[in-house]
């Protein structure tokens, strides 16, 4: 056989390898029902940190989630995690991944590597065939969730990631510093470019408590997150406040979820996770008519949505506040709040002056079922049980369909 033919028969086989690695990964990901990209436009925010939580968040309610770890050159996970030693091989030559409980099994590459503390040099095209071989060779099995952790910034492993896990989104991670956000708002433009639907943005280390005094101190700025979402019109899923307990769990190879269930970080990655789950679904029951009603009101030109506001934030009771702030929204972006004195409370007053202001939207935490018919009859759709936030936040959720309600706390 002379050099051509040589050639064509290596060629030939490496396609017929590359397709039945393709038929592999797409079998593999037919199995996994929801896929995140967690990624962040630079080091140091605690990106790991948050992969690592959220999976064992989701892992604490019952679903089965697998955790993939693509950072080649930092891969943290099986450290915070507890993990040691070597993937196990299955009978049909498949690598098993580790598990950190029933429903939380983790893949990495410090799991293939008998010396942990060996660096990892590798160029592009290496790294996008392991993340190929760590879905067409793995048995992950049925999984509700896959959470991948990602190196900081918009290299090969999330272009390999983007190419290789189609409908994988991106859920990004940042600090209230304004040197984090301008990083950020690159991955963002970085998933669009991709054609990644960005699902959410998280501020971590969002302000710190201190244990001594209980004053909180903002570290990193105050905010910033929250204003880059609602500006690169993305939904923003939370914030996570500093806590360095969770640094203490995560060098011990320990949960921070399990050992401080109690903590407001813990509440903070269950608020979160409670978002994530909730996806697009509004707390209202839906049908084909309120779908088709919600998507006209919001893709109207011009709204304006109320809200109870006492010192900046949503008050609970609807009925006596003192202040409401009308926001007005055009073109799905916020172009103006005024702050409002309503008239004397008495029944019917305060539908027909927000129905004469033009309000078309109303977001309260507690609302009579007297108030909500009368609403209604004036045209006015009521979302009641939203959480304490300011007007901005409230409607930047409502917007991009992350407003995740609870019970109306009002019952007369």
């Amino acid at each position: 056989m002379d050099h051509s033919e040589k050639r064509k028969s290596c060629s030939h086989q490496q396609d017929s390898g590359m397709a039945a690695q393709d038929q592999a990964i797409r079998e593999s990901l037919a199995l996994i029902k929801n896929k995140f990209l967690v990624m962040s436009g630079k080091g140091g925010v605690g990106k790991t940190s948050v992969a690592a939580n959220i999976a064992v968040a989701f892992s604490k309610k019952g679903v089965k989630v697998g955790l993939l770890d693509v950072d080649f050159h930092g891969p943290d996970i099986p450290r915070m995690l507890g993990l040691k030693g070597l993937l196990d091989i299955s009978t049909d030559n498949r690598m098993v991944p580790k598990a950190y409980s029933e429903n939380l099994k983790v893949v990495s590459i410090e799991c293939l590597t008998q010396d942990t503390d060996e660096a990892v040099i590798w160029r592009g095209p290496l790294k996008m065939q392991v993340i190929r071989q760590f879905i067409s060779d793995v048995q992950w099995g049925k999984l509700d969730y896959l959470i991948i952790d990602s190196p900081p910034g918009t290299g090969d492993e999330p272009l390999s990631v983007a190419q290789t896990i189609p409908g994988a989104r991106a859920i990004i991670v940042t600090t209230p510093q304004e040197i984090s956000l301008a990083d950020i708002r690159k991955s963002i433009n970085f998933c669009r470019t991709v054609k990644m639907p960005v699902f959410g943005l998280i501020e971590n280390m969002s302000g710190f408590v201190c244990p001594h005094c209980g004053k909180s101190v903002d570290l990193f700025g105050t905010g910033g997150g929250f204003r880059t979402a609602l500006a690169m019109n993305v939904p923003f899923l939370g914030r996570i406040p500093f806590d360095s307990k969770m640094v203490e769990c995560a060098d011990a190879g320990e949960s921070y979820l399990e050992k401080h269930p109690d903590s407001e970080g813990t509440k903070a990655y269950n608020e979160i996770v409670a978002k994530i789950i909730e996806g697009e679904q509004t707390i209202a029951p839906v049908t084909k008519s309120t779908q088709r009603d919600e998507k006209d009101r919001k893709e109207a030109t011009v709204m304006k949505i109320a809200i109870p506001v006492a010192e900046g934030r949503l008050t609970a009771h609807f009925g006596h506040a003192a202040e409401f702030a009308i926001v007005h929204v055009e073109n799905q972006e916020i172009r103006e709040k005024e702050l409002l004195t309503p008239p004397p409370h008495e029944p019917g007053v305060l539908p027909r002056w927000l129905h004469e202001l033009g309000v078309e939207v109303i977001i309260a935490g507690g609302m009579g079922q007297r108030a909500l018919s009368l609403f209604g009859e004036n045209g006015i759709k009521v979302i009641p049980g939203a959480p304490s936030l300011t007007p901005e936040e409230l409607v930047h959720q409502y917007l991009t369909n992350t407003l995740v309600a609870g019970e109306n706390v009002c019952d007369h």
